[in-house]
């Protein structure tokens, strides 16, 4: 059996546009913003056991985000927006859907 894949973004704009791409059911969890140790843990418990993926913006909260998860999900895997557009959330849906592509199933129209 598949293990859940669960992706943790910063806010629900970004969720709301990762939800367009992706072709297959997928837990998006939000940060809203920057996050503590504690909270960090307290959110992810429910998903310990499932596939993860961060993919928050090209900015100082994100990189502390991903800090954060280096330090206590070592296994996570780091998908990363182009600095160029720095956020998730202005990001072209072609650029997300190529980050996407190889981990998810993405919607087609989405791949140029």
């Amino acid at each position: 059996m598949d293990r859940q894949k669960v992706i943790v973004v910063e806010g629900k704009a970004d969720r709301f546009r990762l939800k367009r791409i992706l072709a297959e059911p997928v837990q998006i969890i939000c940060t809203f913003g920057t996050i503590s140790e504690y909270h960090l843990d307290e959110l992810m418990e429910p998903y310990e056991a499932s596939e993860l993926f961060v993919f928050v913006d090209a900015d100082d909260t994100g990189d502390k985000i991903r800090t954060l998860f280096k330090k206590n999900y070592p296994w996570a895997i780091h998908l990363y927006t182009d600095e160029f557009y720095k956020e998730v959330e202005t990001t072209p849906y072609d650029i997300l859907a190529e980050q996407l592509d190889g981990y998810f199933n993405i919607h087609r129209e989405f791949l140029l």
